[in-house]
């Protein structure tokens, strides 16, 4: 009876023991879910469109500027009534792979669902494992002002039928582990297309002209096709990684937007993950050509280097150079031979502030010209960078610099 109690004692013990073991192991496999889960919402630049100026990260309310109105961003924290609290793993892929909310309501692109469809179930559940672990935020988005009849979100199931797949991922056999990664990426969580590629007069991506870069919020997202003058023709793998790790190469340095992607996403990647997306990037054929010289003008072209010597040479130097990790060459530089030149003058007219990240904390700023230069000034000076020292793209005119100007005003002053 003694042996029997004895075996049932350590029978009972090594149960318990189990048991523990047991749950320690899928304590560990959450906190592993979790932390893949925070490195992939790094990826999708997550934060920075579910966060407002000044306010809590990832509590939403932050405005997005669309050519049919404003759309909010929501809550995402895992506050039960106004966060995804309630959320369950299902609903959570359903929104990020169909566009579909809770609730059943349909989204608006401007959280782009045609890019996340593309990410596996494992990747999305671990981003919402992750997002359940921040703190809950009551906080509830303003409404969206979208005009007629956008602002019913019924209409968004015509422009699903017209223009989305909904997809995971298929790797391409016929290429290598890391161009199926980078495309896995870039075409999925990364998103760059959603601002590097046209739209069409209902907002969504002209097939044919992808990456070809566009207009995003008076800036443009360059061409990330292989063209030599205004895409990624002359960059190395190795100057795509630094740029997405650091914000800056010898040729161009994160403004706008895109300094913000670079903070808040892309220095954050693992070296490998963005050597993949390069990889990806670079496969991508020439699909707009450079654009044609610039035609001569004497009167604008003598205008345009007086100004650029009095007020740009002293950071980018005489003929364009630049200075190797402060300031960016103009010559050959990606943004001065867009064919769109909406962003070389909203930053002469309104400044900018580089991209801060943990490898390079000293984030370089350009000064505003706003004040300073008239219409005719800024086009003359932007004119003369675009086509000295063998840049070869078209001139800018005083027009293009005063509808600029215009929409940077604050909205209370127009």
């Amino acid at each position: 009876m003694r042996i029997f109690a004895l075996v049932g004692l350590c029978a009972g013990g090594g149960a318990l023991a189990l048991a523990s073991l047991t749950a320690g192991l899928a304590h560990v496999g959450e906190y592993a879910q979790q932390q893949r889960g925070r490195y992939l919402t790094d990826l999708g630049d997550c934060a920075a469109c579910h966060t407002a100026e000044g306010g809590q990260p990832f509590a939403g309310g932050r405005p997005i500027e669309t050519p049919f109105g404003t759309i909010y961003s929501p809550n995402v924290t895992p506050d039960p009534d106004t966060g995804i609290g309630a959320w369950t793993d299902d609903q959570f892929y359903r929104a990020m792979h169909e566009g579909i909310a809770e609730d059943g309501t349909r989204l608006y692109p401007a959280f782009p669902y045609p890019w996340f469809t593309k990410v596996t179930r494992e990747d999305v559940d671990a981003i919402h494992a992750y997002l359940l672990t921040l703190p809950a935020v009551r906080s509830r988005r303003p409404e969206n002002t979208l005009v007629w009849p956008l602002n019913q979100s019924l209409a968004m199931v015509g422009w699903n039928t017209l223009f989305f797949r909904p997809g995971t991922f298929q790797p391409d056999p016929a290429k290598s582990a890391e161009w199926n990664r980078g495309a896995y990426l870039v075409e999925g969580l990364g998103h760059c297309g959603a601002c590097h590629s046209p739209k069409n007069v209902f907002g969504a991506v002209k097939e044919a002209e992808r990456y070809q870069g566009s207009q995003i919020q008076n800036w443009f997202a360059p061409n990330l096709t292989g063209d030599m003058g205004s895409g990624l023709g002359r960059w190395s793998v190795d100057d795509i990684v630094r740029f997405l790790k650091t914000g800056h190469t010898e040729r161009t340095l994160a403004y706008g937007p895109m300094s913000e992607v670079v903070s808040v996403s892309t220095s954050k990647m693992e070296e490998s993950d963005l050597r993949a997306m390069a990889e990806y990037l670079k496969s991508l054929p020439s699909q707009a050509g450079t654009p044609e010289k610039a035609t001569a003008d004497h009167g604008i072209s003598s205008q345009g280097e007086a100004i650029y010597y009095d007020q740009c040479s002293a950071c980018h130097q005489i003929r364009g150079e630049g200075v190797p990790g402060l300031f960016p060459a103009l010559k050959g530089g990606t943004m001065v031979h867009a064919q769109d030149p909406s962003s070389m003058i909203r930053l002469v007219l309104e400044g900018g502030r580089g991209a801060w990240t943990s490898q390079d904390p000293n984030a370089m700023s350009m000064p505003s010209f706003n004040w300073k230069l008239s219409d005719e000034q800024v086009a003359a000076v932007v004119s003369y960078i675009r086509a000295a020292w063998g840049n070869a793209a078209p001139p800018v005119s005083a027009d293009a610099v005063k509808t600029m100007r215009k929409a940077l005003e604050p909205k209370s002053e127009q």
